[in-house]
């Protein structure tokens, strides 16, 4: 009778089973004669040994134990065998404080889920986000008696804290790069709210699954986007063609500047030069003025008629029979040189 395992609660097993162990005792077990009293003493006895038994409980690896006495929390114990006063003096609640819990914000498709996914950026766009908030029990007895609903109040606080964060950041970098930034930030600052209420929650991790505009503009933002690409496209275009043309502008005009100075250095020297000649030869001439104004004059002459196509006739001379009138320039042009005799 008393070789079966119980099942279920142990107060429920206790009282299923007093009735057939006082019947048992009543059998045989006690000694004829015996009064009520001493039976139903008896009786009390295994009853009060039976529920005593209902105090022992068992923490798996993954939870831990709180003990309570008439609903006031006393203590906490680690994993394995324990022993607590039994129901109703006592109760233990066993919160699985390794398992990973998950909440999710905007997902689930449902009309009640797309306003709480829509949030106002800093630059005044509206995005619609998803995304999801990893969590465990850090500290099980402030999980369980400093919140009501523990999943209600780690999703109000994520994406309060979202909220800030993109309101913070613009369109652009909430839709780049910046995505992983973000989320790590508002995990931080999610972790600093569940601290100041003393949830005993750990956040593990946010992550971002969707920062996408509304689908009604989704359209008119991608056009948005390709004239924008268009316009980084055109400008780097520019920029290259600034980066080639203008070093060899520089460069070209370096080189003219190079050859302006060239030429001015060349035409000081030469004015110089100039300068000291005629310095030298006014020395010259004023040392003896006839003779240098002589030689002067012939000079200028000869460079004078040296370009003059003339032709001068010693009129004096004989034997020559050149008539004055004759066209000798001329003449003289088109005869052919001879060759002189050996």
């Amino acid at each position: 009778m008393f070789n079966g395992r119980p099942r279920g609660d142990p107060r429920a097993w206790t009282v299923a089973h007093l009735r057939r162990t006082v019947e048992f005792l009543r059998q045989g077990l006690l000694p004829p004669g015996r009064s009520r009293v001493g039976i139903a003493g008896f009786a009390v006895a295994v009853v009060l040994v039976l529920w005593s038994l209902t105090g022992f409980y068992r923490v798996q690896p993954d939870e831990r134990g709180i003990e309570l006495l008439f609903g006031r929390y006393v203590r906490s114990v680690e994993p394995g065998l324990n022993y607590w006063y039994p129901r109703p003096i006592g109760s233990v609640l066993r919160p699985k404080v390794t398992r990973i819990n998950q909440v999710t914000v905007g997902l689930g498709g449902t009309p009640s889920a797309a306003p709480e996914s829509l949030m106002l950026v800093g630059d005044q766009n509206i995005l619609d986000i998803q995304f999801v908030v990893q969590w465990r029990i850090g500290n099980a007895e402030a999980f369980l008696f400093n919140m009501r609903n523990p999943e209600a109040t780690v999703k109000t606080a994520a994406e309060s804290a979202l909220r800030e964060l993109v309101g913070r950041n613009s369109l652009e970098t909430i839709m780049t790069a910046e995505r992983g930034r973000i989320a790590q930030e508002s995990r931080v600052l999610l972790q600093a709210i569940m601290d100041e209420y003393q949830s005993g929650v750990v956040i593990l991790d946010v992550r971002l699954l969707k920062a996408d505009p509304p689908a009604a503009v989704l359209d008119a933002f991608n056009d948005v986007q390709r004239a924008k690409q268009d316009e980084a496209r055109l400008r780097n275009e520019a920029q290259a063609y600034r980066n080639d043309i203008l070093p060899r502008a520089r460069g070209d005009g370096a080189r003219r500047i190079q050859a302006a100075t060239a030429n001015k250095e060349k035409m000081i020297k030469e004015a110089e030069g100039e300068a000291t000649r005629f310095t030298a030869f006014y020395q010259i001439y004023a040392a003896d003025k006839a003779i240098t104004a002589r030689r002067l004059y012939m000079e200028t002459m000869e460079e004078i008629l040296g370009k003059a196509n003339t032709i001068i006739i010693d009129q004096n001379g004989k034997g020559l029979g050149v008539i004055p009138y004759l066209m000798l320039p001329r003449i003289r042009q088109k005869q052919p040189v001879e060759p002189a005799a050996p």
